[in-house]
Order: structure tokens, then C-alpha cells, then sequence
């Protein structure tokens, strides 16, 4: 069930990519939060730090710095997560994972609720229209980001 908070999650989450995107970067914003607050967000800064793992949900992340424990949060994307993301949110132990949408690429939601994860796909116009408009603007950066020739 899509609550208030998740509305409002993610649209912090599609503000962060929206700055990746103005930034020149893949437009994938990410932001963890505990008790329906926000702990930290992020970008996909691929390209802006030249760092091949700099994906949105991992900026998030590494600008929460350590946590006791990641089991009482959720963490917020705007795109299905890769398998890398999907990894670290299993190896952490995030039980919830919202997703923005998952039209413009079909991450690995699968993956994810077999190991446990509550995943939401929400299917929000926002995001699948910035990212549509990113893919047909520069479909040789999203041919990299997602590892296609």
C-alpha cells in the first residue's frame, strides 16, 4: 500500500535524480529513511565522480554513514534498483524498497522478494517521463550505465 510518506519520499527521491540529470548524469535519485523520516539522499553520480559504482541508491547510502542496523528502514528509488543495489540492500538488511518505476528498465524486484524484500513499485509518471527523456537524449550514457553496447 503507496502511504503518504512514500509519496513523499519519492519525491524527494525524484528531486535528487532530477539534480543528477541537470548535473549531466543519470537521472536516479535515492533516499533512506527510518520511522517516515529521512536519514539521508542521493544521486547517481557516474559520471559527475567518474565512479563506475556511484549509483544512486549507493550515494544514499555512503551519505548515511554507518548505521547501527538498516532493518527498520526504508530505502526509496526512483529506478528499479540493479543487481548491484539489490546486493547491498540484502547484504544490509533494508526490508522495504519503494520503487519509482520500473517501465524504463526492469531491475531485480525478484531477486529482492525472494530474499524477503517488501518491494513497492509505485509506476509514477515523474519518473518514468524524466527518465524516458534521459534515454532518448543520451542513449550512449544509459547503454553504460546499464553495461548495453
Amino acid at each position: 500500500m503507496i502511504s503518504e510518506i512514500d509519496r513523499k519520499m519519492l519525491k524527494i527521491a525524484l528531486e535528487e535524480a532530477e539534480q543528477g540529470f541537470n548535473e549531466g548524469g543519470c537521472p536516479i535519485g535515492s533516499v533512506l529513511a527510518r520511522n517516515g523520516k529521512e536519514i539521508s539522499r542521493g544521486h547517481n553520480q557516474r559520471v559527475q565522480q567518474g565512479d563506475p559504482i556511484a549509483h544512486g541508491e549507493m550515494d544514499a547510502l555512503r551519505k548515511a554513514g554507518r548505521q547501527r542496523t538498516y532493518r527498520d528502514t526504508v530505502l526509496y528509488t526512483t529506478l528499479s534498483p540493479c543487481m548491484m543495489c539489490s546486493g547491498t540492500i540484502v547484504q544490509f538488511g533494508i526490508p522495504r524498497v519503494v520503487v519509482g518505476e520500473n517501465t524504463t528498465f526492469g531491475g531485480n524486484e525478484e531477486f529482492l522478494r525472494e530474499r524477503g524484500v517488501e518491494v513497492l513499485v509505485m509506476s509514477d509518471p515523474d519518473c518514468i517521463a524524466l527518465m524516458k527523456k534521459f534515454i532518448l537524449e543520451s542513449p550512449e550514457l544509459w547503454a553504460e550505465d546499464i553495461s548495453e553496447e
